[in-house]
């Protein structure tokens, strides 16, 4: 069996950023990421998650400490916004494949993923043809089709309706038990964090610490219902409402 380092796809060490005009940031950031995990960053407005992930991603830098997506043959970050970001004048094939050097190259690519989200029968739609949950599926399926080696997630479901939110958490898992794709997800959703992750980083202050990391231990798909992510809820709760809260490490099974 793989040693915890070797399985370790995304490894982040003391970092931090912290912004000259006042604005929150965060510090001192620590952890890891295995191969497989869904991993979630969970926390109020302002403690510095979206900020985190930019970096994560690339589009910022931090000032301090270090990030290493380590392993050879790495692909990089894919990343899914709050908002779709489609290109308007693009059908759905099109965007999915916007940024390929030979598009026509990756066609049977691109139908993959549109049939892994569901959109098959919409691809030559322009994306004002499309409802909010059906443009963000094909960010998904956008971002998805460069095979990234983990997936970043900001807040991708904040802006849809709670019905839809529901489909498309259940999608994103439908994606990781056939994709079984490395996902960082920033939510300040506790619910849909605990269906949908492995491991939660509670982040809190201002600047964002990570104040608890928790482990769900139960195996997903899970019911929404289920007493042992209510006393998860409940913890969160509790947290977050302690912004001096110090690390706590603890598992429910």
């Amino acid at each position: 069996m793989l040693s915890k380092e070797v399985n370790d796809l995304l490894t982040v060490k003391k970092a931090s950023k912290l912004f000259k005009d006042g604005a929150a940031g965060f510090k001192d950031i620590t952890f890891t990421v295995q191969k497989g995990e869904i991993i979630g960053i969970l926390g109020t407005s302002g403690c510095g998650k979206s900020t985190l992930l930019r970096v994560l991603s690339g589009l910022d830098q931090s000032d301090s400490g270090t990030i290493h997506l380590g392993g050879e043959g790495q692909r990089g970050a894919g990343v899914i916004f709050q908002e779709p970001r489609l290109m308007p004048w693009l059908s759905v094939e099109d965007n999915v494949l916007f940024g390929f050097k030979n598009p026509s190259k990756y066609r049977s690519q691109a139908a993959h993923y549109l049939s892994l989200v569901g959109l098959s029968e919409f691809s030559r739609a322009l994306p004002r043809d499309l409802s909010g949950g059906m443009a963000q599926r094909t960010a998904i399926a956008r971002a998805l089709a460069a095979k990234p080696s983990v997936l970043l997630l900001d807040e991708p479901f904040s802006a849809l309706d709670a019905f839809t939110k529901m489909q498309l958490q259940d999608l994103l898992l439908d994606i990781w038990q056939e994709e079984k794709t490395t996902m960082v997800m920033v939510t300040h959703d506790i619910d849909e964090a605990l269906h949908v992750c492995d491991r939660i980083l509670v982040m809190s202050g201002q600047p964002g610490e990570i104040a608890a990391e928790i482990k769900i231990s139960q195996p997903k798909p899970r019911s929404r219902s289920d007493l042992t992510l209510t006393a998860h809820k409940e913890k969160i709760f509790s947290i977050l409402q302690d912004s001096n809260a110090g690390l706590q490490k603890y598992s429910v099974r």
